[in-house]
């Protein structure tokens, strides 16, 4: 009888350690491999440098073939396919593609994206021919070890949720979206006030349908501390009833569709089993007390994450920096902001943003872009921190544990012409300083110290 021993090294990733580059939001629409400043190559050498990196894909890469959604979250995201090269050139293994721009193109760009990905052989998670492949994770193998990443968003129009499929139905191609519910608690004189508007207004026969069975999920019953209230749709947040709360002082608070959550983290657990290495990331808007902090929902959906058996979580959304917190041992970025912000410089734009800025057919796409910023006078233009960021160099020792991140800012360009910004190089000087001021702050929020050095940030395992 032949006896195995299992008490030897076979394989490189049997060591448990690695080194992963993490980034937030690349809104990437032109290339990028023919710049060589040192600031620019150093920060590609990096990310070449780590056995894994990822970076959250927020344009639909495609050539206008699919039709345009009626609704968009501002600029309709496309970019040129081979931009997925530009950003294999630069490193990035994977990607994650749920977000609220996944359906800009309706059904048509989600497929086309999806076609687009896969013949740049780039591995891609949070998108879908139906539900069960947009929340499910896509594998890559390193040296380190098979890695998994799964996709996750809460901000978008509610058409671009992914649908299941049944034996006899096709599913719906989208996101892997959950949804959530915002509660609002407020004092008796406004929840009387809201009331009446229901009631005023004809939302109680809506209601009334709601319960009885039509379209949507259940609607819990009002009661006399609690209300929900019709009408209140909000652009990146998939919801039409919010739920209003009796109290004696006003507070907001957010929880996620239960249902929506116990399918993702299945299959949080399901590569948790099948990968020696678990990457969660998830695409949110939504805020806190401040839009600093994200809401409650968005932090209940990523530490439930860790706890499936996730092994870091990146959040991105918010086209800023959000703090960082060491969960159980594991890391969670609340939100890396913008690694490319090249949204100002999409190719063209359907007819209906044309009309929302009060221009016409025979307007341009820089007509356009200028109008909606007031000639660079307002919005994200004018707000440094958009143009701000890190690249997050996340190691794990041998054996598997959680050992550091060095934050390396990152500079976008600010107040440079629009066809020079949006392209990511290492943050130098005040700039530098600036960024790691903020995640400092930010993450201080967590119990998170951050000691530095030089221009890099330096947070250790606690």
């Amino acid at each position: 009888m032949t006896t195995y021993s299992y008490d030897r090294t076979v394989y490189e990733s049997e060591a448990g350690d690695i080194l992963m580059a993490l980034t937030g939001e690349s809104l990437i629409t032109r290339p990028v491999s023919m710049y060589r400043e040192p600031t620019f190559t150093s920060l590609v050498d990096m990310i070449r440098g780590a056995d894994l990196a990822f970076t959250h894909a927020e344009m639909l890469f495609h050539d206008f073939e699919p039709s345009p959604a009626y609704i968009s979250g501002g600029t309709y995201m496309r970019s040129d396919p081979q931009n997925i090269a530009e950003l294999q050139w630069m490193g990035f293994d994977l990607v994650s593609t749920a977000c609220n721009h996944s359906f800009d193109y309706g059904e048509g760009g989600v497929l086309k994206n999806i076609e687009n990905l896969k013949r740049f052989n780039m591995p891609f998670a949070g998108t879908g021919h139906n539900l069960a492949e947009a929340r499910g994770p896509v594998y890559v193998e390193t040296p380190k070890g098979r890695v998994a990443l799964l996709s996750a968003t809460t901000s978008g129009p509610p058409p671009g949720r992914a649908g299941d499929q049944r034996r006899d139905v096709r599913g719906r191609p989208g996101s892997n979206f959950i949804r959530h519910t915002t509660e609002y608690v407020v004092d008796k004189p406004t929840f009387d006030a809201l009331k009446r508007v229901s009631e005023g207004l004809n939302f109680e026969q809506a209601k009334a349908h709601r319960r009885a069975g039509g379209f949507g999920a259940p609607l819990p019953p009002d009661t006399d501390t609690e209300f929900y209230l019709f009408g209140l749709f909000q652009m990146y947040e998939m919801q039409q009833w919010v739920k209003f709360r009796l109290g004696d002082h006003f507070e907001r608070h957010s929880y996620p569709n239960q249902a929506d959550l116990d399918g993702w983290l299945q299959r949080v657990r399901d590569a948790r089993g099948m990968a020696q290495w678990v990457i969660c990331t998830m695409h949110n808007h939504e805020s806190g007390a401040s839009e600093d902090e994200p809401s409650e929902a968005v932090q209940t959906i990523m530490k439930a994450c860790i706890d499936a058996g996730a092994d870091v979580f990146v959040g991105h959304g918010p086209h800023q920096d959000r703090g960082i917190e060491i969960y159980n041992g594991k890391p969670i970025f609340y939100a890396l902001g913008d690694f490319f912000l090249e949204n100002d410089t999409v190719l063209l734009q359907p007819q209906d943003n044309y009309l929302g800025q009060g221009l016409s057919w025979e307007h341009t796409p820089e007509q356009f872009f200028n109008t909606r910023s007031a000639n660079e006078t307002r919005g994200q233009t004018v707000q440094p921190k958009r143009w701000q960021s890190a690249l997050a160099m996340t190691k794990w020792n041998a054996g598997g544990e959680f050992a550091e991140i060095r934050l390396h800012p990152v500079d976008l360009g600010f107040g440079k012409p629009r066809h020079q910004r949006g392209r990511p190089v290492l943050a130098q000087g005040d700039s530098a300083k600036e960024i790691l001021d903020r995640f400092e702050r930010l993450s201080a929020l967590y119990g998170t110290k951050m000691t530095r050095e030089g221009n890099v940030g330096l947070i250790k395992a606690q």
